[in-house]
């Protein structure tokens, strides 16, 4: 047997065990030491894979603009269609099972930040475990900064198969990392630092080992609800996602029960291509700065600096040159969220979406 072989039967006894065990107070510590287990398997067997890439024609993919966001979907559902009419992209289109046999990159601009848009091979059911284009299409899944989930009308249920298909391969789809903190010692066991008396220390000590860890300082800085979530934040292998939800050719119906969170689009006849631009939009949580070279003059709004939300003025200075920090002494904003035009402001000040910035002496 091959190695893979070898962990994928650990990883089935493993799963059996977790089902056959019943759950309650009595087995709580055990049940958390097995999807320890499990994690640490999982991740043993997927490690490789989330480096991206994955080899063949088409899954090396250059990452270019200011974000990357996969499409991905049963076959046939119109990705290809939505992709040819929101970028450059020439993808093929069919109506026919897997058309699309290489991943066909193509940039969508919007508010000015430019998106590279990934077309996926077909994904099926299994493919956390290998089946069909497996681990090839959850490697691009890991490196992109978003991604888009799309079904058709008559298999509306596939959202909800696919979004388990994902979370088993240690994808989280629009959920926020664990605030834990691992600092790894040279010795002295295993201490945790729990001031919100989140879950049983036993159990917090004895799934951190199973996990790998002996020499470490544990802390939280959130109430952690459950092992689930605390094994998260143990695994290093988690990859953090945004989502989009759509149901396509909604052309072909009437009458529908929307659901909550979900878009509805059909590319080739237009509708729901706007609000799809902006579900991205949001979903990445940019936002565009615009530079002054002059305190009193005009910012330069044709080529925005695109940064992430979280960020701060330190972050833009940082994106123009590490350099001219040095030789910066002021900041002054402008925009919705300024007091009055021409703030003064501190270098960790937040920046926002359209916010208007100027550096000086």
């Amino acid at each position: 047997m091959t190695k893979e072989e070898i962990i994928k039967m650990k990883i089935s006894r493993v799963e059996k065990e977790i089902r056959d065990t019943p759950y309650d107070k009595s087995s709580e510590h055990h049940h958390g030491v097995l999807k320890a287990k499990l994690s640490k398997l999982k991740d043993e067997l997927d490690g490789p894979s989330n480096k991206g890439g994955g080899g063949g024609v088409g899954y090396a993919i250059k990452h270019s603009g200011d974000a990357s966001v996969v499409l991905v979907g049963l076959p046939s559902v119109g990705k290809s269609t939505l992709l040819n009419a929101v970028t450059n992209a020439e993808s093929k289109v069919g109506n026919y099972d897997f058309t699309t046999l290489g991943v066909v990159p193509g940039m969508l601009v919007y508010k000015g930040v430019r998106m590279q848009m990934l077309d996926l091979p077909g994904i099926i059911e299994g493919a956390a475990s290998g089946k069909g284009f497996g681990r090839k299409v959850l490697s691009v899944v890991r490196a992109s900064n978003l991604v888009v989930l799309m079904t058709d009308f008559k298999r509306a249920g596939w959202l909800t198969k696919i979004k388990k298909e994902l979370e088993d391969s240690g994808i989280r789809l629009n959920k926020i990392p664990p605030k834990i903190h691992v600092h790894r010692m040279g010795k002295g066991a295993i201490q945790i630092i729990d001031p919100f008396k989140s879950l049983s220390e036993e159990v917090m000590i004895d799934v951190a080992k199973e996990m790998g860890l002996d020499n470490a300082v544990i802390e939280l800085g959130e109430k952690i609800e459950s092992i689930d979530k605390y094994i998260d934040g143990l695994s290093k292998t988690r990859t953090y996602i945004p989502l989009v939800e759509i149901i396509t050719k909604v052309d072909e119906i009437k009458k529908f029960k929307k659901t909550e969170g979900v878009l509805y689009l059909s590319a080739k006849d237009g509708i729901g291509i706007l609000e799809f631009k902006e579900a991205l939009w949001l979903g990445l949580g940019l936002v565009r700065v615009y530079l002054k070279r002059e305190r009193m003059g005009e910012a330069d709004k044709k080529e925005p600096l695109i940064m992430k939300k979280t960020n701060t003025l330190n972050d833009v200075l940082r994106r123009i040159s590490n350099e001219m920090r040095d030789d910066i002494s002021r900041a002054c904003i402008w925009g919705k969220n300024a007091r009055f035009p021409g703030q003064e402001v501190s270098f960790k000040f937040p920046v926002f979406d359209e916010m208007e910035v100027w550096f000086g002496r």
